[in-house]
């Protein structure tokens, strides 16, 4: 119990900065709303037709590809910290896990998921 109370401590102090700067925000911010204030903001230039243009799929599939691989190699970080006490046995796991990836790299490849249009 003595490790957790600096912790719930701490989630508590968090907790309650975060809340005063919210409310330190609504109350103190200045609030003069018109209409080019509230036009979409494009870059500094005036916005040209519609501005709720849907993305194409291939733009979140190439994103979700990116996110699985991402996520997938931040697993290579703690084999490498035990790589020498894991021995063969780590090794052979990871060349079969690299070995996946590499598959689904292939698939994705071959299905033309890094293909731009």
């Amino acid at each position: 119990m003595g490790y957790l109370l600096p912790f719930l401590i701490f989630a508590f102090l968090v907790f309650l900065i975060g809340i005063s700067m919210l409310i330190g925000n609504k109350i103190l911010s200045i609030k003069r709303p018109y209409g080019e204030k509230l036009i979409p903001y494009e870059c500094g230039m005036d916005p040209s037709g519609d501005t709720k243009v849907p993305f194409k799929v291939k733009f979140y599939l190439i994103a979700l590809i990116f996110l699985v691989f991402d996520v997938e190699v931040v697993f290579l970080y703690p084999w490498a910290v035990v790589f020498e006490e894991l021995s063969w046995f780590g090794f052979v796991e990871i060349f079969i896990f690299v070995g996946l990836l590499f598959a689904a790299y292939l698939y994705a490849w071959s299905e033309g998921a890094f293909q731009w249009e």
